[in-house]
């Protein structure tokens, strides 16, 4: 698989390329569980520009290069703590780290700023997320964990609940889910935060059933995958308008009981109030294991784009 940028989950074409990724990343968590990851990336340098804040993505991909050699430069709080407060462009930022670091991993507010920042880019861009735009790393890493948990990718019913609209999570985990047959999707959402119409017409080109629904319960007893988001917050012109939305969908104990005895929860995280604490303990749970899967994936990503030159 050659790959020079990450931008949108549209670039994986075709099942073997997945596959081969999912691979990949089973040999990096055999290598790191062993102690003896491979040292593939000394005297590589990766650079972390995150404009929004960021727990898992920005921490993962950095232990993830660290683990295969490899160091990082970077800045959690660009929007307050770069040259951007000063009016500096990302294209100007992204032509300045690049003379820094062999790879650059990027979060920006703005939907389409990683692409402009490849543009511009002399070294590979990885995109962590833009505005309401995509997150294919994570979608990818959402994947490995439903084959990872269900042992399959065919023939799976998915419910997404929550913030469809901005939640670009979902947006790329639809996408690679289009590859596989027998899928079944189920969209949960307020009517304003519905699933964006560019998406519904994908899937109705590709001849993936789906469905809109309003009723968690009728999901929770269908879907193999209950995937849950948070109501963002941040993508809100106001509190009040967040407020009249938010809590609009709970996994507790009650959902729980309606749901298959092999099904999974997943969520991207962080979770506000969408899963009860109550559930943790559940088997079926596997939201945390999921965020650890993020760790395999990126490894095997950093060494796909980055390949063997380090050691």
């Amino acid at each position: 698989m050659k790959i020079r940028h990450i931008l949108e989950s549209q670039q994986f074409r075709d099942r073997a390329s997945l596959e081969g990724l999912f691979k990949e990343a089973d040999e990096m968590e055999r290598l790191s569980s062993s102690g003896n990851p491979p040292q593939i990336m000394k005297a590589r340098i990766m650079a972390t520009l995150f404009y929004e804040p960021s727990t898992r993505t920005r921490l993962s991909f950095e232990s993830a290069m660290a683990r295969l050699g490899g160091s990082v430069i970077g800045t959690e709080a660009a929007s307050h703590f770069s040259s951007a407060v000063k009016g500096e462009s990302l294209p100007d930022t992204i032509r300045v780290v690049g003379r820094y670091a062999d790879v650059i991993v990027i979060r920006h507010p703005q939907e389409g700023s990683s692409r402009t920042a490849a543009g511009c880019s002399s070294v590979p861009v990885i995109n962590a997320g833009d505005g309401a735009g995509q997150h294919p790393t994570q979608a990818l890493l959402d994947m490995y964990t439903i084959k990872r948990e269900l042992g399959r990718l065919d023939n799976i019913s998915v419910a997404m609940a929550g913030d469809l609209l901005y939640g670009r999570t979902v947006h790329s985990l639809t996408y690679l889910l289009a590859h596989y047959n027998d899928i079944r999707l189920t969209f949960l959402s307020p009517e304003q935060l519905r699933i964006p119409s560019n998406i519904r017409q994908y899937l109705k080109r590709r001849g993936v059933p789906f469905k809109e629904s309003t009723s968690m319960e009728d999901a929770a007893q269908e879907a193999d995958v209950l995937y849950m988001t948070r109501i963002q917050k941040e993508r809100f012109a106001s509190e009040a308008e967040y407020r009249k939305l938010m809590g609009c969908y709970v996994v507790d104990r009650k959902i729980l009981n309606l749901m298959k005895e092999k099904s999974i929860i997943m969520h991207p995280l962080p979770r506000v109030d969408e899963i009860s604490p109550e559930v943790d303990s559940d088997p079926r749970a596997a939201y945390f294991r999921q965020a650890e899967n993020g760790l395999y994936i990126r490894m095997a990503l950093l060494k796909t784009i980055l390949g063997k030159r380090g050691e």
